[in-house]
């Protein structure tokens, strides 16, 4: 408990920072009333996520769900060892929903729960946080914005970085000129990531429902390689980079920009590094043109961690008057057309210039977190909010659309549909496991 106390004393300064006083939304009760929370998908960074909501105020963690029943287990033991209440354990997500008393669902799933969860949730009446991407196919994301509209419910994704101080403080800056017309910027993530082999179909563990792990996706066997990270790279499951870790940068560069939708989409890439079961790229450049003049760049390399500007990933926006740069957590820097650097910002909170699983460091990724939470409470607005969510996601969705059938997309600059191809927009949706189909 002393532990708590201190981590709600340090992280003052960074909840403080984004707050705002007006909301769309009104909170059913005393703005003081305790926000109780259940979590989804706890083995890993959903139990990071699970315990930092445990530790803001008059939050509670109430309820855990996940497939696998050791973790349910982990993370109850967590939970209680953290804050001296024990929060009761679920493997079915459709059963924990019954609860009256929760008040929210965090999700941090494998990707193909994302869309389906949130829907179910918000359904049931409860608020819905959800990690990065926010879908796994384009109509799974229009269907949480209307959903959000038609159930009255917030739907946050986990765009960590439109909470931080200073990234908040760049954009700003990038919108009142300080660089001038913004007309292209790119983005990278690399990594050193390990072959994943060529897994054999074995029965899967006792203490894992497969089924149940599967939801909402076509039954595929299960093999020893997959459970519990390497479902990324199985587009049955999975979305590969480009939304695991490409869906931050592209949405810092669409948000600093101030585009929506794609005119025009590109992609190239493949699987390169290795021979294995991976499916979806390991080495991938999407580029993107918008309404205006502008257009932006994402590369990313999964099995090879040579940094990019100095860093394993980051953001850089290009203008007429000069360059500003954001190297992946809450510093900046400016700089002039003759490269000279006339603004150098660094975070009060932590360094955080690569992430992991768990993320940018709790100091940082809280803050995304308190937002929610005061949002529900009619205190404050979402600092990235479902349709928000959608559109920064389709930018990497789009993306491994025109990997797949090997050309490039024309685009509505209204709502990013893809023009005249038909094949494409066969992947805008997927087909589901017969009685788990998405229904508003």
């Amino acid at each position: 408990m002393q532990n708590r106390r201190n981590f709600i004393k340090q992280s003052s300064l960074a909840t403080a920072a984004v707050l705002t006083s007006s909301s769309l939304y009104a909170f059913r009760g005393s703005p003081n009333e305790k926000v109780v929370v259940g979590a989804m998908g706890t083995n890993s960074r959903g139990l990071a996520v699970a315990r930092m909501f445990a530790k803001l105020p008059n939050v509670e963690v109430g309820f855990v769900c996940d497939v696998d029943s050791k973790v349910v287990e982990k993370t109850v033991f967590e939970i209680e060892k953290l804050t001296g209440k024990k929060p009761k354990g679920y493997t079915d997500i459709r059963i924990m929903l019954e609860e009256k008393d929760m008040d929210a669902l965090m999700i941090a799933t494998p990707d193909h729960w994302h869309a389906p969860a949130s829907l179910l949730a918000v359904k049931a009446g409860k608020h819905v946080f959800v990690e990065k991407p926010c879908s796994h196919n384009p109509k799974e994301g229009e269907i949480l914005v209307e959903a959000a509209q038609k159930y009255n419910k917030l739907i946050q994704m986990g765009s960590q970085r439109r909470s931080f101080p200073k990234v908040i403080q760049a954009v700003n800056e990038l919108k009142e000129g300080i660089i001038g017309n913004v007309y292209f910027a790119k983005g990278w993530y690399a990594n050193n990531r390990k072959p994943i082999g060529n897994g054999k179909t074995i029965l899967p563990p006792a203490h894992l429902n497969f089924d149940l792990w599967q939801g909402p996706a076509p039954r595929r066997p299960y093999k020893d390689n997959l459970v519990h990270y390497n479902w990324h790279w199985f587009w049955n499951w999975g979305t590969g980079e480009a939304l695991n870790n490409g869906t931050h940068e592209l949405d810092v560069m669409r948000w600093g920009m101030g585009v929506d939708y794609p005119t025009k989409v590109t992609s190239i890439g493949g699987r390169f590094a290795y021979t294995d079961d991976w499916q979806t790229p390991d080495t991938q450049t999407i580029s993107f043109e918008f309404p205006n003049k502008k257009a932006m760049l994402w590369e990313g390399r999964s099995c090879n961690g040579f940094p990019v500007e100095g860093q394993s990933r980051g953001v850089i926006f290009y203008g007429e008057k000069g360059t500003l740069s954001i190297p992946g957590g809450d510093d900046y820097k400016v700089y002039d057309l003759g490269n000279k650097l006339i603004k150098d910002v660094k975070t009060e909170l932590q360094s955080a210039t690569q992430t992991n699983t768990m993320g940018m460091g709790e100091l940082l990724d809280i803050i995304i977190l308190d937002n929610f939470i005061e949002s529900i409470r009619g205190k404050s607005k979402l600092t990235a909010p479902i349709i928000e969510g959608h559109k920064s996601t389709l930018l990497p969705q789009l993306g491994n659309i025109s990997y797949r059938v090997g050309r490039t997309l024309n685009c509505d600059a209204k709502n990013g549909h893809i023009i005249k191809d038909k094949e494409a927009m066969k992947l805008w949706q997927r087909e589901y496991e017969k009685g788990w189909e998405m229904k508003i």
